[in-house]
């Protein structure tokens, strides 16, 4: 039997890569012919991802945190000059201790100096992965170090005219929101990077200024596309300054490593993610993996460490919907990566 491995991260246990590891030996002890696929939407674990996908190399650089400390942030560059930026790797979540997170104070500066490490190696088109940001700044931080690092005495302008003129920017991400409002990225996601109601209301101020202020200089206003709100407003600054487009992280990644042509020579494809449910259904990127092998009639297995909504998963389209962690499990445990390992491997002895 041919299997296709193309499995999201367990977030807060184990990578892409780590998890289709686990399954690869699992299945190939048991005489399965493998194909492993690091995947990501855009979030988690997308620098490794595409750039295995791009066949590309991995470089660091010295940049700043979100609260302005002194970091070493990864990067990639594919062969054909394409630079891609996991954003998180320098304004990210976890990058802060859960006293330290304060939207209010953190900052996107970090992603612009990778952008301009970037720029200095030649890079004229960027993938850009805004998944987990502990920021809500709508990329005022970004574009302040554009503007530090190559137009000190200047403006954005002498940026957008001398430095990123003739660049394309792709951002790899399935948030939908537009920058301010009730659905916005303050209202949204805020709370969960630490923002009480009253910083909530204050951020989501903040970014509406800027979207004025920014729409009245440019002549455009992108504040309300949908994915100005991804990563705390970052999509916004690079829709509205650097013309970036938005596509779905998931579908970005498939198609560049031509997913739809594996297909046509696999049985079986196993997907899955730290926990799913009913969400997976909006784009995620299982979904995503699903919708596809439908046109090849080839079927999906959705395996999760944790599975809700089961009967509306195979409604959907997956032939199965199974979950790794057995019953009583307490999750301090289950997301313990041995304890992840020996549920892969118990449940593929059951059920192949």
């Amino acid at each position: 039997m041919k299997i296709i491995l193309a499995i999201d991260s367990f977030k807060g246990c184990l990578t892409s890569e780590e998890v289709e590891t686990i399954f690869s030996q699992a299945l190939s002890s048991r005489g399965m012919t493998v194909r492993s696929l690091p995947m990501s939407d855009g979030g988690e674990g997308m620098l490794e991802a595409f750039i295995s996908a791009l066949h590309g190399k991995i470089i660091q650089a010295e940049v700043h945190d979100p609260l302005m400390r002194p970091i070493l942030a990864s990067y990639g560059i594919a062969p054909d000059g394409t630079a891609v930026i996991e954003t998180a790797k320098a304004c990210g979540l976890t990058l802060m201790t859960a006293e330290e997170r304060n939207p209010l104070v953190a900052t996107t500066y970090g992603v612009g100096e990778l952008i301009a490490h970037a720029l200095h190696q030649g890079c004229k088109k960027f993938i850009i992965g805004l998944g987990g940001s502990g920021t809500s700044d709508a990329g005022r931080g970004m574009l302040r170090a554009l503007t530090d690092i190559f137009a000190p005495h200047g403006t954005i302008d002498d940026v957008l005219t001398n430095h990123t003129a003739g660049c394309q920017f792709t951002l790899a991400s399935d948030v939908r929101n537009p920058l301010y409002g009730k659905e916005g990225a303050a209202f949204t996601f805020g709370p969960q990077k630490g923002a009480t109601p009253e910083m909530v209301e204050e951020l989501d101020r903040q970014a509406r200024l800027f979207a004025d202020q920014s729409a009245r200089h440019m002549g455009k206003d992108t504040s309300q596309q949908p994915g100005a709100g991804a990563a705390g407003g970052l999509g916004y600054a690079f829709m509205q300054y650097l013309s970036a487009s938005v596509c779905s992280g998931a579908d970005l990644l498939l198609n560049l490593i031509r997913f739809d042509e594996l297909l046509k020579d696999t049985d079986l494809v196993i997907t899955g993610e730290g926990h799913a449910d009913s969400q997976t259904l909006m784009g995620k990127l299982p979904e995503r993996v699903m919708r596809r092998a439908q046109k090849y009639q080839v079927p999906v297995w959705l395996v999760a460490g944790q599975t809700d909504d089961a009967e509306k998963l195979i409604t959907a389209g997956f032939t199965r919907a199974d979950k790794l962690t057995p019953e009583g499990l307490a999750l301090h445990e289950a997301i313990k990566p041995e304890i992840t390992r020996q549920n892969i491997y118990r449940w593929v002895c059951q059920n192949l």
